[in-house]
């Protein structure tokens, strides 16, 4: 469909231009001393109607055959058959209804355009047309520009889920020995929390694989992946790892893409609270507020950072993810604060898949 069919607004602005340059046309009729105002005006505004809508009309075989699917030869021979068809239909439909004007009581018809008047409204609406034609070419090479631009964003986005995947599975298998050890040496000192890290480590697992597959998952689905990363790392770390998550109820039924939050927390403990040697608070905080999620998570930083270079790619990695998924609208900043490091997430606030 025309774009302009679909903006309701355009198209009623589009019809009126063409209305009053009809009602121009048949003043000027009357100025040349052709035809008086009340007879030029039945001729010449239902023509610009009719016109308008042809000139709409070229859109589609612009579209059907555009520049670069077939040769330039092609192209423009086709363009050039369409320019005088249409020209030659519509000059005949002018003289067409001129003539009707003579069954209505106007002797001549309604304005008597005679041989020479209908070679330059040929000429005129050759000009026309091809200028139509000229503006729908730019307008369906910019459409198949965005086109193109949104296919590399979804490409970049399939890379960038891949790029995550392949992440997990560097890091989950590190994840998992270092678990099943710590169930290992629980068993006997302590079986009750064996049995519970083991109970959560299925659980993780098991929501890793469900929600990864998902294009969009809930927050509280989320933030209860998070609880089993989080339950099976405080039987590990003890009272070095103190946790607080504050979801505002609104939150919970917001749509995120999966594993935007988990990452993050994995990051805040291997960059953050692992290497200090009286761990820390890490906070997760999540609210809706005008139209929009916003996401923190902060937790303290070791006073001696390790070089790695692994917590900024991905975050860039996570950045540019969500990015894709948002069409540019997803914002993501990260940095040093007197408490330690915060990163925040503000994305469109999305209830419904």
């Amino acid at each position: 469909m025309h774009p302009l069919l679909t903006h309701l607004r355009g198209l009623a602005a589009y019809l009126l231009a063409w209305a009053l340059a009809g009602v121009a046309l048949a003043a000027l009729l009357q100025a040349l001393g052709l035809a008086p105002l009340g007879w030029a005006l039945p001729w010449t505004v239902p023509l610009c109607g009719v016109l308008a809508f042809v000139l709409l009309a070229t859109y589609y075989p612009c579209r059907g055959r555009p520049f670069g699917s077939v040769s330039w030869t092609s192209a423009l021979g086709y363009r050039a058959s369409l320019v005088l068809t249409l020209a030659a239909v519509m000059t005949a439909l002018a003289a067409g209804w001129d003539a009707a004007g003579g069954l209505l009581g106007h002797p001549g018809g309604w304005v008597g355009v005679n041989r020479r008047g209908l070679a330059l409204l040929a000429a005129a609406l050759m000009a026309l047309l091809t200028l139509a034609v000229l503006a729908h070419d730019l307008l369906i090479a910019f459409q198949r520009a965005q086109d193109a631009s949104e296919r590399e964003a979804q490409a970049r986005l399939l890379a960038r889920d891949m790029e995550l995947q392949l992440l997990r599975l560097q890091i989950d298998p590190h994840f998992l020995f270092n678990s099943l050890n710590s169930i290992s040496a629980l068993t006997h000192l302590d079986p009750a929390a064996a049995r519970a890290m083991a109970i959560d480590l299925a659980q993780f697992f098991r929501r890793t694989l469900d929600l990864a597959g998902r294009e969009r998952i809930r927050l509280e689905d989320e933030l209860g992946l998070v609880a089993h990363y989080l339950a099976i790392e405080k039987q590990r770390l003890g009272d070095k790892l103190v946790t607080a998550t504050d979801a505002a109820p609104d939150s919970l039924d917001a749509l995120l893409p999966p594993l935007t939050l988990q990452p993050l927390v994995e990051n805040a403990l291997k960059h953050g609270l692992r290497p200090r040697d009286d761990g820390g608070l890490l906070s997760i905080q999540a609210q809706a507020l005008d139209g929009w999620l916003h996401l923190a998570v902060r937790n303290p930083v070791p006073e001696m950072p390790a070089k790695e270079t692994g917590l900024g790619l991905g975050l860039r990695n996570l950045r540019e993810r969500l990015a894709a998924q948002y069409h540019g609208r997803a914002r993501m900043q990260w940095g040093a604060t007197s408490a330690g490091f915060e990163v925040e997430i503000a994305i469109p606030f999305e209830t419904t898949p």
